[in-house]
């Protein structure tokens, strides 16, 4: 079949992250997981981090993440680099550096053939050896749907993992990619804009968050998690339960793709990033005054999100020096407090 008649986000119901499961829902599948008693467990899945962290000696610990999705894009190599790019994320979210992967793909290998399936494959594999990660294999299933994604394995100090519970009251919060990929995937799939529209959004999905991860590295900050298919405030909240602290975010400082407020006005939004919203809602008190497109937003189910950071006043200064370059965003967008849950100022 020949790929440029493919129309990937045709032949799924959802797209990216936002096809996950959600939050709650994964909360209640777990809640009677056993839990972990291994000591040699750094970070496991108590606190909905973005990895987990294996202690293998003093001086030395694997990061392991899983992620895989439906196509977000129409184009199979910009899908695969994509996927590539939303699983090594959370290596570096954990102040990890990636070295290994393998390929996970469910694929109808009749309907669209050998040669789509090449350029999926050829598109992570670009990415991966930007970011120095060795392809070792994977597997494949056939299935009705197309997803790709990896099995990512990196390394890291067992002492120097930035995990989402280490916040403090005064720290400063740091965004390094915009909002809106959600809104813009979905009126993609309806036929509502053009390739060249979700461009913007494609070159920032397929950016690595390593010069983030190494920014922070440097800025010793405190915490950290990349935002993906829970949205800006779900990924916030698992940051701020796992410290035990409160988020206060300023909605306007928040960086967005303005072309995703104008499709939420005409009504296009994925399921995912309402049911987001929703759930969002029981742990975020809204300033009045802020506008309900910019609150769906905060909620919008991300694919290859950047990092939100957490970061002492006295380092700020130099963790923007390190994200002042073209591959890296810095935005200021609020401050961690006392308390519990979010709050969201105009």
């Amino acid at each position: 079949m020949d790929t440029a008649r493919v129309r990937l986000t045709a032949t799924t119901s959802g797209g990216g992250c936002s096809s996950k499961v959600s939050s709650a829902d994964l909360a209640t599948v777990l809640r009677d997981f056993p839990a972990q008693d291994d000591p040699d467990v750094i970070v496991g899945f108590a606190t909905s981090d973005d990895a987990g962290v294996y202690r293998l000696n003093d001086e030395l610990a694997l990061v392991q993440t899983v992620d895989f999705f439906t196509p977000i894009v129409d184009d199979p190599y910009d899908f695969g680099r994509i996927a590539a790019a939303n699983a090594i994320s959370d290596v570096y979210a954990m102040g990890g550096t990636p070295r290994t992967a393998l390929n996970i793909t469910t694929f109808p290998i009749e309907e669209l053939g050998h040669a789509t399936l090449g350029r999926i494959l050829a598109g992570g594999a670009a990415v991966a050896r930007e970011a120095g990660v060795a392809i070792l294999g994977g597997h494949t299933v056939k299935d009705d749907e197309p997803k790709y994604g990896m099995a990512v394995t990196g390394t890291v100090h067992p002492k120097h993992a930035i995990t989402n519970a280490g916040a403090r009251a005064g720290d400063v919060l740091v965004l390094t990619k915009p909002l809106g990929t959600g809104i813009l995937a979905n009126a993609l799939k309806k036929g509502s804009i053009d390739e060249e529209q979700i461009a913007p959004a494609v070159r920032w999905m397929t950016t690595l968050n390593r010069a983030a991860s190494l920014a922070m590295i440097a800025a010793r900050v405190h915490a950290a998690t990349d935002i993906t298919g829970f949205g800006l405030l779900g990924h916030a909240f698992e940051l701020a339960r796992a410290s035990g602290v409160r988020l206060r975010i300023v909605a306007s400082k928040v960086p967005v793709y303005e072309l995703a407020r104008e499709l939420i006005a005409v009504g296009i939004a994925p399921g995912g990033s309402r049911s987001n919203a929703r759930e969002h809602e029981v742990f975020t008190t809204f300033e009045a005054g802020i506008p309900p497109d910019l609150r769906l937003l905060l909620s919008d189910a991300q694919t290859s999100g950047g990092l939100l950071i957490a970061v002492p006043p006295a380092r700020l200064s130099a963790l923007l020096g390190g994200l002042h370059q073209p591959d890296a965003l810095a935005a200021v967008i609020g401050r961690v407090e006392l308390g519990t849950g979010i709050a969201v100022d105009a």
